[in-house]
């Protein structure tokens, strides 16, 4: 981190947004080598979707996919893999915000992030590593997962396009998660509780449409369960893989997504204001 530091004094007339780019770029640096190191914390969370994956179409698989609107009663399995897929794509992306709350509560209590305001370090950079680091974590996860579904019988019908735009749009879905996982995580007052918060994320594609019709569920569930995040993100992916309707989904989960990372990013910048250790 020391180079940092001379670069300042080296280059006095840069530019504060440069000074924030490389910061982060050093940032991201010290979070991916993190994550070479302990992949503990990547294992689970790629290990625990692909589990769920084959619990619920291979347990599960053949009655709730048959009872799908429009499937083939004797191909259930297949026509539930199909479904699902999405919902457990974004379920990765939602577990991986107890990885980022985790090692974002490690530099707090361990004094990493004090040292960092002590020196010549943005501010917003130092968090800006954790969320691009496990961004890419996540989309490695989710590309890990998505492959397990292509095994077992995941068929997508989507041409180049669609791949780009639901690629692009689960990057973005995990930086906004992320940033709200970064706050989470500097809330939390100890590393052993880092993740309760983020926990109650991986609940959100099961209370949306990720994994059964919104339609099935109690009517007093599905006003929630059409309008919280997780629905629009589920049904967009949905859309662009297989060729569903999309209606307003797009536009709901770009919405969503600025509203999650604009909130994660003030919340975050606000404790890192207000304290670096706990």
């Amino acid at each position: 981190m020391t180079t940092i530091t001379a670069q300042r004094q080296a280059a006095p007339g840069t530019s504060r947004r440069s000074h924030v780019v490389a910061d982060s770029v050093t940032m991201l640096h010290r979070n991916l080598l993190h994550m070479v190191r302990y992949p503990g914390l990547s294992v689970f969370t790629i290990m625990g979707p692909v589990v769920l994956l084959l619990f619920f179409v291979f347990v599960f698989g053949g009655t709730l996919g048959a009872g799908l609107p429009g499937a083939d009663p004797a191909g259930g399995r297949d026509a539930y893999v199909a479904y699902i897929m999405p919902g457990i794509l974004l379920l990765t992306i939602a577990g991986s915000a107890g990885g980022t709350a985790t090692t974002v509560a490690m530099d707090m209590t361990e004094g990493i992030t004090a040292r960092f305001r002590t020196m010549a370090i943005s501010r917003a950079a130092v968090l800006a590593g954790h969320v691009l680091g496990n961004t890419i974590q996540a989309i490695i996860a989710v590309a890990l997962v998505l492959g397990v579904g292509l095994l077992i019988g995941f068929r997508p019908t989507a041409g180049l396009i669609e791949w780009i735009a639901a690629a692009g749009l689960l990057v973005l879905i995990a930086y906004a998660i992320n940033w709200l996982g970064v706050a989470m995580g500097m809330q939390a007052k100890s590393v052993e509780t880092a993740s309760n918060w983020p926990l109650l994320l991986t609940f959100l594609p099961f209370l949306g449409s990720g994994f059964v019709p919104t339609e099935s569920m109690p009517e007093w569930l599905q006003w929630f369960a059409q309008y919280q995040p997780f629905t629009p993100f589920v049904e967009t992916i949905r859309g662009l893989l297989l060729g569903t309707p999309l209606g307003w989904s797009p536009a709901l989960a770009i919405g969503w997504c600025i509203v999650i990372a604009v909130a994660g990013y003030a919340w975050s910048m606000a404790i890192y204001e207000r304290k670096s250790v706990r």
